[in-house]
């Protein structure tokens, strides 16, 4: 017979869940509005936009959900193996399936807090010129806060095991199939993604387009962080969301 989690299991998972999303938006805006670069995520449809004149959000919609076919594909191909291996799975590949299918809605939600951050949060290089948050060192320590909170909060978020935004989804089910740590597949997958990103602009505009110092030090920094941030409280926050540990 299967055990119940107790409330308290739910409330502390769904809390650490929508609290991640939230400082992960913050991060994510933050990154934007230091005006270094573009983070690594999103610099593959900003440089196809910019090049070829598509709306942003539309092209960074098309982005995600080749993030969440491929993802489909990576969890169908990892039950067929642990299958074959014996191994019993966590949780029925149509759930898993399923859930995968939700990160379209969520990513218009998520969207909506990167709205309501963005009208808050000044552009540092225009709004706080003639201040220090205007200068150089300003935007640089602008930038490793906003790093620090999208590490943690895609830590936070990806660890509750719910429905991640497509970006971090991806990462998580590549870390699974590949059986490496979250931050290092997050390392990964970043430097794959300002390479991609770099070479569009080069072959396609003769430069580099989005790719700036943010990213750079995002592509390094948020990986880092993660794997930081597990390494203290991944074993803590899952025994305390009632989460199996494999």
């Amino acid at each position: 017979m299967k055990k119940t989690q107790p409330i308290s299991q739910h409330l502390f998972r769904g809390s650490c869940y929508l609290v991640g999303l939230l400082i992960l938006a913050l991060g994510i805006t933050m990154n934007t509005k230091a005006g270094l670069g573009v983070s690594p995520i999103i610099s593959v449809s900003y440089s196809v936009s910019t090049i070829w004149g598509h709306n942003f959000g539309n092209t960074t919609l098309l982005l995600y959900s080749v993030f969440v076919l491929a993802e489909m594909i990576l969890h169908s191909l990892l039950a067929y193996r642990r299958k074959k291996a014996g191994m019993p799975s966590v949780r029925k590949l149509s759930t898993v399936l399923l859930m995968d299918a939700m990160q379209f809605p969520l990513s218009l939600i998520f969207t909506r807090f990167l709205n309501v951050f963005g009208a808050q949060i000044p552009d540092l290089a225009s709004d706080c010129a003639g201040t220090f948050w205007g200068t150089l060192p300003g935007q640089v320590l602008f930038l490793l806060i906003a790093i620090v909170l999208t590490g943690v909060g895609a830590a936070l978020s990806l660890n509750m095991r719910l429905i991640p935004n497509p970006g971090d989804g991806i990462v998580q089910t590549l870390s699974d199939f590949s059986g490496g740590s979250v931050g290092l597949t997050k390392n990964c997958f970043d430097i794959g993604n300002v390479l991609l990103t770099s070479a569009i602009g080069l072959l396609m505009a003769g430069q580099l387009v989005g790719i700036g110092l943010g990213t750079i030090l995002s592509m390094i920094g948020v990986g880092r962080v993660i794997a930081v941030f597990n390494h203290f409280y991944f074993h803590k926050t899952a025994v305390l969301a009632g989460l199996q540990l494999s």
